[in-house]
């Protein structure tokens, strides 16, 4: 079953206002068993509307539309859908009575333009925002339901979970979904693809797969699709339990799961502690780890050891390491780690040093350049990477894989470099 969305709004064309309705209703209708195969922003005017309405005829079973439902004379969408249905506007004394005790409790005065709202489509069924004055709206013809909301996020998603879903269901037969999420890191999605390609090229047709790559990391979805007569659980988790046994290595959670919860929930269970000595990162590996609750059970401090004083004097870099190998260089990582671990008393110290750029590159160390250390109760493990010449990215994926080098220590597995 095909659903399609339309976003509505000179605004979200322009930039001005980022389309977060679109994002929220295409994870929704998909959860609730629609496959979102088409999505489209336009500009609110009548004719674009009705352009949209009747390519969405074509082609889709539930078309869902937010926007152009206010008070404002650029708000035309009602009149648009009135003729798409070839029907006129009529006033909802339910809506009026809605919309003029909204405006008493506030003890404001009710204009025109407010009483306007209460104007709908003949052929509709109103759906209530308890949020706002402008009602939802809900069509179903030729086997097809429309449902119109306003472009407020907060009235949109309440009347969409409230009104919409319901009637909805009440209308059509939904597939079983099954959604599974497995997190990775450390490693590339076209090194993650070619690894898990035996499984990804048996799938059965009823299951999808999805490589969802971000900044150091890529999420795999998996999606199974039933019905009453097919429950498609048993096999996804065959699938999964293959895709584990091919890149488990890589995978540090499912579903939700953040690295920085893994890894400190794994430091709490082991009753371990752990300290940062930072330069190109700049604090970034600690702001993760600190972003979870309760952290300061494991996590004891970090030092931002940019300048190379602050390394000889705060961590006792020898300088003659910094003259010979420089900053960026394993000897100087390795001596980072080490002597934090002793100066903070921990089981664990992570430190980082690199050129994250734009400038201060070389041939030797261009631009992306980065080490990393590892000091654990019985060694020091290194890794250099080069993480691309994008200064934001290579901060951000520089703490992932530091943090993910702490958890494959943690969980007994061998350091890879694949990234």
């Amino acid at each position: 079953m095909n659903a399609e969305i339309i976003t509505i709004g000179d605004e979200l064309l322009l930039g001005q206002v980022i389309d977060t309705n679109a994002a929220w209703l295409g994870q929704e209708l998909n959860k609730n068993g629609l496959r979102v195969h088409f999505k489209s922003t336009i500009s609110d005017t009548h004719e674009a509307i009705l352009k949209a309405l009747y390519e969405a005829q074509q082609r889709s079973d539930v078309v869902v539309l937010t926007g152009g439902l206010g008070p404002t004379k650029d708000d035309v969408t009602k009149i648009a859908l009135a003729q798409f249905f070839n029907t006129r506007l009529i006033l909802n004394q339910k809506v009026l009575d809605w919309v003029t005790s909204i405006f008493s409790k506030r003890n404001l005065p009710m204009l025109e333009s407010n009483q306007q709202q209460a104007m709908v489509p003949e052929n509709c069924e109103v759906l209530w925002n308890k949020n706002g004055t402008a009602p939802g709206m809900w069509f179903f013809e030729n086997d097809t339901a429309y449902i119109s909301m306003p472009g407020v996020p907060f009235e949109m998603k309440s009347i969409f979970e409230e009104e919409a879903i319901p009637k909805l269901k009440s209308v059509f037969t939904f597939p079983e979904i099954i959604h599974r999420t497995l997190q990775t890191c450390s490693i590339g999605e076209s090194y993650l693809a070619d690894l898990i390609s035996p499984v990804e090229e048996n799938l059965p047709s009823y299951i999808k797969l999805a490589y969802l790559p971000d900044v150091g990391s890529v999420r795999l979805r998996f999606s199974a699709y039933g019905s009453r007569n097919h429950k498609p659980e048993a096999a996804l988790n065959q699938i999964i339990k293959q895709v584990y046994e091919l890149a488990g290595q890589y995978i540090f959670g499912e579903e939700s799961d953040t690295l920085q919860k893994v890894v400190g929930k794994m430091l709490k269970e082991k009753n371990y502690t752990i300290a940062t000595a930072e330069s190109c990162t700049g604090g970034f590996v600690s702001h993760l780890l600190t972003s979870v609750a309760g952290s300061s059970v494991y996590f004891k401090g970090g030092i931002v050891a940019y300048a190379n004083e602050i390394k000889i004097n705060e961590l006792y870099v020898d300088p003659k390491i910094l003259e010979s190998a420089g900053a960026v260089s394993e000897a100087c990582v390795i001596a980072m780690a080490e002597n934090l671990c002793k100066k903070m008393k921990t089981d664990y110290g992570i430190a980082t040093s690199g050129i994250a750029g734009p400038d201060g590159g070389s041939i030797d160390k261009p631009v992306g350049t980065v080490w990393i250390a590892l000091a654990t109760p019985d060694k020091t493990i290194t890794r250099k990477y080069n993480m691309g010449d994008n200064r934001e990215r290579t901060i951000q994926r520089t703490a992932l894989v530091a943090l993910d080098m702490l958890r494959k220590n943690l969980s007994g597995l061998v350091q890879a470099n694949t990234f």
